[in-house]
């Protein structure tokens, strides 16, 4: 099974690579404003999981710089579970406020930055 699910992710990897969206191309100055919104945003992931792909792809196609934390590494791992409660992917860890969200399906993930961003 473990053989299976490697070669459906560099599978994954591979389409995503050749097809990767084109990213959004916005003004120098409104630009500037998103990075500055999206520093305190974390998306938890494994590279080859198919819906962290998927939003990891929106991502692209809205031009946002939100870093990407591989949740396979252990210390992540448990930094997802004992602050935002689950050891599922993809997860969008949003600070605003003082306080952190964590969001969890990818879905929602995509309304929330399509809605944001958009």
């Amino acid at each position: 099974m473990f053989i299976v699910r490697w070669v459906l992710g560099r599978i994954i990897l591979f389409f995503n690579f050749i097809f990767a969206p084109k990213k959004r191309q916005r003004p120098l100055a409104e630009q500037a404003k998103v990075d500055e919104v999206t520093k305190s945003i974390q998306l938890y992931q494994y590279p080859a999981c198919p819906f962290c792909v998927k939003v990891r792809r929106t991502i692209r196609r809205q031009g946002l710089n939100i870093e990407t934390v591989d949740a396979k590494q252990e210390l992540h791992q448990q930094t997802l579970v004992s602050q935002g409660g689950k050891a599922m992917v993809p997860c969008l860890r949003i600070e605003e406020n003082g306080e952190t969200q964590w969001m969890y399906e990818s879905s929602d993930i995509i309304n929330y930055l399509n809605q944001r961003f958009a």
